[in-house]
């Protein structure tokens, strides 16, 4: 009788061994999240910005619409010098002034084998306009695209009446007859400055 005690007693205790074994729920497993690295790639924004074709240097070639109804390219002016002086805007005081200095000068100018051109960003409308008004014997090219003043780096931000603006900053340049730029002036100040570029043409 013991010993059927004893054996009933231990198939209890093994039931409940297994009852409590399989009563108990698995531990859940943490998965462990892995840190991701964001990368913050900065753009970089190096703009970069011509500064003129370079004293010493072959000019581009550049094509412009001209108020003698041609095209002008400056690849068919070799064997000339050319001067090309940039100015803000036709019939305003300071392009005037300026454009009449050339004018009247532009006799000794052809003596010493040069050609001058006027530019801006005005059509050729109004640059017909200002020529005829003002009676220049040279001819003015319409840059409406900045084509050619982007060549030259002659656009500039200008403070006008307490607004920034983009404009044409009046600058000369003086390329010889083989299409190389020997001189140039920017930020032009209009007093004496005719004078100070045919003294330049009369040098090459």
């Amino acid at each position: 009788m013991a010993t059927k005690k004893k054996a009933a007693k231990k198939k209890v205790t093994r039931k409940n061994i297994t009852r409590q074994r399989t009563s108990k729920k698995p531990l859940a497993k943490t998965t462990s999240k892995k840190k991701t690295t964001v990368r913050k790639t900065t753009a970089s924004t190096d703009i970069k910005t011509s500064a003129g074709p370079g004293l010493g240097k072959s000019v581009a070639n550049f094509s412009l619409p001209s108020t003698d109804g041609q095209t002008v390219r400056l690849s068919d002016l070799k064997g000339k010098h050319v001067v090309l002086y940039f100015y803000p805007r036709d019939s305003t005081p300071g392009c005037t002034i300026e454009g009449r200095d050339f004018r009247d000068r532009h006799a000794d100018f052809i003596r010493h084998n040069s050609i001058i051109f006027g530019v801006s960003r005005d059509s050729l409308k109004r640059h017909d306009n200002f020529r005829s008004k003002e009676n220049f014997p040279f001819h003015l090219l319409a840059d409406e695209n900045e084509a050619v003043c982007k060549i030259f780096d002659v656009i500039k931000p200008k403070n006008m009446y307490g607004k920034m603006v983009r404009g044409i900053e009046r600058s000369t340049f003086l390329i010889d007859k083989n299409g190389v730029l020997r001189q140039e002036w920017r930020k032009v100040k209009i007093e004496g400055h005719a004078d100070a570029v045919l003294a330049a043409v009369k040098t090459l």
